[in-house]
């Protein structure tokens, strides 16, 4: 059981480094708000730190945690219904 504790320690730390890197290279320039990898690390750390907090309990965090996820799985899907529509999507 303490392997499967440290596992989830993990994904909760992994997660909330992709939701701080995602900011800081949307502050920095390197990525634009609209970009698929500032959404996808977005996604993966929100889906990350839901796992950890409901693990721990934290339900209010992982409350927080669902509605991250799920405004980048919309902002996902606004973007590829756009290509779909410009006929870019591949």
């Amino acid at each position: 059981m303490h392997s499967l504790k440290l596992a989830v320690e993990i994904v909760g730390w992994s997660g909330a480094a992709l939701i701080l890197g995602a900011y800081a290279l949307l502050s920095a320039g390197k990525v634009k708000g609209e970009s698929v990898t500032y959404h996808m690390m977005n996604m993966i750390g929100g889906v990350a730190l839901l796992l950890n907090s409901a693990w721990n309990g934290a339900m209010p965090s992982a409350a927080l945690n669902l509605i991250w996820t799920g405004i980048a799985v919309y902002a996902l899907c606004q973007r590829w219904r756009l290509q779909v529509r410009a006929g870019c999507a591949s």
